[in-house]
This record gives structure tokens, C-alpha cells and sequence, in this order.
């Protein structure tokens, strides 16, 4: 994938190899390959989940973002669904990806 002449290398399933690659651009890129537009709370839940990336180095969980959801944005026990209404085929492929996540192994995906 190439975005404003810089090659993003990505792995055979579309994840960003290299997540610190990751800039707005490519959300937009990685979300019209996924037949989403990225709306504001769209927005809100990716750079959520940077913020989470960039202070721990490792890509959070549904839980994480079903609670930031539920007590920050106050969907409280819709918060779940919710997730799930924003990117409806799915937390990893769709949300992982478009917030420049490398593919999640091993944990729950909600």
C-alpha cells in the first residue's frame, strides 16, 4: 500500500507490519478497503485504542474498548453492541486494522 509516496508494508491479511507506520491517511485507506467511512465516533474509538498502543507497545482488547466505551463515552451495557454496530464485521477486521494494529493473536476478540 502506498500513501502520499511512502510504502506501507502490510501483512497478507491487510494489518500493518509496522503499527508505528500508522498516520490518519492510512485509517482512511485501510477503512474504504472495508466499506466503512470513518465518522467521528468511529475516530474516537481509533484513536483510543493508539493512545492504548502508544503507552503499552501492544494492541488492546475488546475489553479494553467495550470499557472505554461503556464509562468514558457512557454506553454503558450497550457498549459492546455498540462496538460492534461501528464495525460490524468485527473488533479485529475491522477496527485492528484501521487503527494500524498488526493482526491480534491469542487474545479475545470480543
Amino acid at each position: 500500500m502506498d500513501i502520499n509516496g511512502v510504502t506501507i508494508e502490510r501483512d497478507e491479511e491487510g494489518y500493518l507490519v509496522v503499527p508505528d507506520q500508522w498516520n490518519k491517511d492510512i485509517a482512511v485507506a485501510l477503512a474504504e478497503e472495508e466499506n466503512l467511512v470513518i465518522d467521528d465516533e468511529c475516530w474516537n474509538i481509533i484513536m483510543f485504542m493508539r493512545r492504548f498502543y502508544e503507552d503499552r507497545q501492544v494492541s488492546p482488547d475488546t475489553r479494553y474498548v467495550i470499557k472505554y466505551l461503556a464509562d468514558e463515552l457512557g454506553y454503558g451495557k450497550k457498549a459492546r453492541n455498540h462496538l460492534f454496530k461501528i464495525f460490524p464485521y468485527g473488533y479485529v477486521k475491522q477496527a485492528c486494522k484501521i487503527a494500524g494494529m498488526k493482526h491480534p493473536r491469542a487474545w479475545s476478540t470480543g
